[in-house]
């Protein structure tokens, strides 16, 4: 393995230092080995995560040079906006899977087939270095299917049947819980489902002052504001308990789902009326308000019992609350036969820029970065879960991401129209209106949402 890497690394350095010391044959491969540099936006991960994944790549493709940069999330669409605007944006760029239709005219397909150069050694006596073209393959719609996890060809796969992304990880929503909160009321282990033992556990769990102020909370459910990810936390609830959220480009979780038996039951609307309930005074549920810190710093402070979030805030719990006595287990279900699990999606996809210069090659990195070889390398620096099903097993049992690797087989996203923020927004109104106690019916709250979200979808 040594000899190996040694040669790979000789190569490069030999290729890099001679011009690439190839013997050409034909106009088409020396345009090819042409140098390029590709650039490359990212949120979150610093450049120490890729190190290793593109020296590899160079030593394959000498000609190839990647400039990674890593952005504030606070600045990065409005930066990365204005860069492809003016046509100084980057080759390669990471976007959210919820901005993909969004970013869909700025962004290229995957080519059907991809022609690179290689330096390939050739001879038995005498060495030497010749380029080679090769033509390649991109994966079809079933390897993507058969390779990613579910969640993943929902998003990635226009209505056009072209792919307009690839992930290197999926997070999936779980829940956070306080063991000393949880010992102290006498509660062994985390509730499974929402079910009656779940609304008596958070009633144990919460607590009010004299002026019936909460100075406790038993769980982080029923806002919108002060609540990170509510709009996932109230899909989910909606999704599972039945609702059809889009379908054919239409807008229905406030609607009873077509194939229902129940005509009476809307789905969606009890799933909005079971979490608006926490934040209503007079139910026995009542476990949050708008007065409250936000979520996550509630639960770093000690003073909220369970939060629902992602494998990416274990880093800030753990960093800001060192000696916090905590676990993660997997996100309630509603309990039923056969149990059907439900679980949500959460992740960024790797595109190419329609503007660049290079779409080949780019493409032909990102295919290379997600590959099960350079995936592994990632997700053991960035400590993030799975996108590919291959990997899924040996993730299950990380003491630290094995319950968010646990639920991507199981996970969804769903499509929030062309402009997520706005989507977001018209759920947090939506909320909002039924916590105020307005004189709306929440039939006619949940109708003016989903039409507000429509008016995005084309």
């Amino acid at each position: 393995m040594f000899k190996k890497i040694t040669i790979l690394s000789l190569l490069a350095v030999f290729l890099l230092s001679a011009g690439f010391g190839c013997k050409i044959t034909d106009s088409k491969t020396k345009a090819a080995m042409t140098p390029i540099t590709l650039t490359y936006w990212r949120v979150f991960d610093d450049s120490d995560a890729f190190q290793e994944i593109i020296t590899k790549y160079k030593t394959l493709h000498p000609y190839v040079t990647i400039e990674y940069r890593k952005l504030r999330y606070e600045e990065y669409k409005k930066e990365l906006l204005n860069a492809l605007a003016e046509d100084r944006g980057p080759d390669i760029f990471s976007i959210h899977n919820t901005w993909i239709r969004e970013y869909e005219s700025k962004i290229a397909p995957m080519p059907a087939t991809i022609t690179m150069a290689y330096p390939v050694i050739s001879g038995t006596i005498k060495k030497e270095v010749i380029s080679q073209l090769r033509t390649t393959n991109s994966p079809t719609l079933k390897e993507i299917r058969d390779n990613f996890v579910d969640a993943v060809s929902y998003d990635i796969i226009g209505n056009d049947g072209q792919v307009y992304g690839l992930p290197l990880s999926v997070d999936t929503l779980a829940m956070f819980y306080n063991k000393d909160l949880f010992n102290n009321v006498g509660i062994s282990q985390a509730p499974q489902y929402w079910n009656k033992e779940f609304l008596q556990d958070i009633k144990k769990l919460t607590k009010q002052d004299p002026k019936k102020d909460l100075i406790q909370s038993g769980v982080a459910l029923g806002g919108s504001a002060n609540i990170n990810r509510f709009s996932d936390i109230l899909s989910v609830l909606m999704m599972q308990n039945g609702a059809i959220m889009m379908e054919n480009n239409q807008v229905l979780f406030n609607l009873v789902p077509p194939a229902s038996k129940d005509t009476n039951y809307n789905p969606g609307l009890e799933a909005l009326r079971f979490y608006t309930d926490f934040s209503n005074s007079g139910k026995e549920s009542y476990s949050w308000n708008n007065a409250l810190p936000n979520s996550l710093e509630m639960f770093i402070s000690g003073k909220l019992a369970i939060y629902f979030g992602y494998a990416y805030d274990l880093p800030t719990i753990k960093t800001q609350a060192p000696k916090l006595n905590f676990s993660v287990a997997k996100l309630p279900q509603i309990e039923g036969t056969p149990p059907t699990n439900i679980n949500f999606a959460n992740y960024w996809v790797e595109v190419v820029s329609k503007k660049s210069a290079h779409p080949d090659e780019a493409w032909d990195f990102i295919q290379f970065i997600t590959k099960e070889e350079q995936v592994k390398s990632y997700l053991e620096k960035t400590k993030k879960p799975t996108a590919l099903r291959s990997l899924v097993a040996s993730q299950r049992t990380n003491d630290a991401i094995g319950v968010f690797a646990d639920q991507v087989l199981t996970a969804k996203s769903w499509y929030k129209g062309k402009n997520a923020s706005a989507a977001e927004d018209a759920i947090k109104e939506m909320i909002d209106a039924v916590v105020n106690n307005t004189n709306e019916k929440i039939q006619d709250i949940i109708n003016t949402a989903a039409a507000k979200i429509q008016q995005t979808v084309n």
